[in-house]
This record gives structure tokens, sequence and C-alpha cells, in this order.
């Protein structure tokens, strides 16, 4: 099996504008797309972390995911991340009562599949739980070969949630608006998380500074099962960095050192 190329792409957010974020993306991706086979992008990519989700929010047919399947196909890459959702048929403008909101995040192929997933973990210190609705399903993607956990921000304070039973996914990514303040944290639990479930882990953090006054330092790194750093991209810089990643060399260490094989059975309440 060839490697798989993956690359986070670090970025500053303008806040709450669509249209800006969506053509500076572009310009990125046409330096990038040569050199990988996935990009991944910051949580709320297109917005910034904000909680103003009745106004800001689309459906997986809106403007957003709808311009992210022509560049996924235009230029042969995957595009993965997360953006302010709603559920399906519903505008942007329909009353909250009758409307789910969503931090949702995107895997988008070129061969024009999308798979996406519900942040389970609402970060309520930042009132996000006042404002989307909780995921409850933690699908596993396939790509070339690969099986895929996308997950969100907050998330990776919760590692039952992530829990790599029986091998079941070989690379795990975190999408992220984890603010400077807490930076340490980041480090530690993405070199944790790639540790204790035996798989690549890719995170990717943005940079500025948001409409809250927040600031974000990067961070966006990705480690091996081993818990080493393959490459991480330098602090509040935009920038992008691409890992190949070997799956002959993760079958060979779980094979030889099967952890996995002594790990607690448990089944997760939704």
């Amino acid at each position: 099996m060839n490697p798989l190329r993956i690359t986070p792409l670090q970025m500053d957010i303008i806040w709450e504008d669509k249209q800006k974020n969506l053509q500076r993306l572009r310009k990125k991706l046409e330096r990038i797309c040569e050199e990988t086979d996935i990009v991944i992008l910051p949580e709320m990519f297109s917005t910034g972390f904000s909680m103003n989700s009745r106004n800001l929010a689309e459906s997986t047919s809106g403007k957003t995911i709808t311009t992210l399947r022509q560049w996924s196909a235009e230029f042969q890459i995957a595009l993965a991340g997360s953006y302010i959702a709603c559920d399906a048929g519903l505008s942007e403008h329909t009353p909250e009562t009758k409307t789910n909101y969503y931090n949702r995040a995107f895997f988008i192929t070129p061969e024009g599949n999308a798979s996406f997933y519900d942040k389970r973990h609402l970060f309520r210190m930042g009132n996000e739980v006042e404002s989307f609705t909780a995921g409850a399903k933690r699908p596993i993607i396939n790509y070339k070969g690969w099986n895929i956990l996308l997950l969100v921000c907050y998330d990776l304070r919760f590692p039952v949630w992530s829990r790599n039973r029986s091998n079941e996914y070989d690379i795990l990514i975190y999408t992220a608006n984890w603010p400077a303040s807490r930076r340490h944290v980041w480090d530690i639990l993405l070199q944790a998380r790639a540790l204790e479930n035996m798989s690549y882990v890719c995170g990717v953090n943005r940079i500025g500074i948001d409409g809250n006054e927040l600031s974000y330092n990067g961070g966006s790194t990705i480690y091996s099962p081993k818990g080493e750093q393959m490459i991480i991209i330098p602090d509040h810089e935009e920038g992008f960095a691409t890992a190949s990643l070997d799956r002959n060399s993760l079958k060979n260490f779980r094979n030889k050192f099967p952890v996995w094989k002594d790990a607690d059975q448990f089944e997760i309440q939704t």
C-alpha cells in the first residue's frame, strides 16, 4: 500500500466572513494540492469559533460544502475540517425552535463522497452547549485503504470517546480552535492519544485573534503511533507541512507490540 500524504493547514480565520475565508483557502489549496492526499483545516474554518449559529449555519447542500466538493474534485485532494451546520433542508434563517445546529466535521473526497461527524463534546465554558446540539455517532471513515476517525477540538479531553477498540482506525484527526492559554494541554493530549491508541494522530489548530479576543498560536502537528512528532508548523504562522504515513509500519508495530489485545472492553452510552 502506498504511503498516505496528510497536510495540516494552519491558518488565521476572518471572523464570521465565510466568503473571505473561502477565497483565502482556495489560494492556499492551489499551493498545496500537488504535494498531498488530504488537507486538514481548523475547526469552523469559515467563520471562527462563533456561537452565532442561527445566522451562520448551512446544510450539507449549502455553499460551503458545495464549494469544498468542487475544490476536492478539481485539486484531487480530500478535505477535512468543521463548519457551522444545520439540519438538511432548513435555511439559516429558520426559527431556532425548529432547527438543530451543529459543529459539524466533514471529510470530502475527490470522488464526491462526503462523511460528517457532529461534535460530541460541546465546550460549555464558551457557551457552545447553548448554541449547538451534541452529536451521538462516531463514524469511521475509509479512504485509500486507511480507516480514519475525525473528531473536533474539545473531544480531545475525553479519551473514552477516541478509544481505538481493536484497531478500528489508523489515523485520528482533531480539527480545533484551541486557545493559546491552554496550549500545553493540547500538546500533551495529542501525544497521549497517539500512544494509547497506537495510531497516527493529527491535530490542526488556528492562529490569530478571534471576535471574542481569544488568542490562538497554532501547534498543528502529526504524531506517529509511537508518540514521535513527525511534523509541526511554527507557532503564530500561517503555513502547512506534509507527513507521509506508512500503513505497513503501523501494522508491524501493532503486531510486534500488541497492547490493544489487553484493552478493557466497554460500551459508550450516548
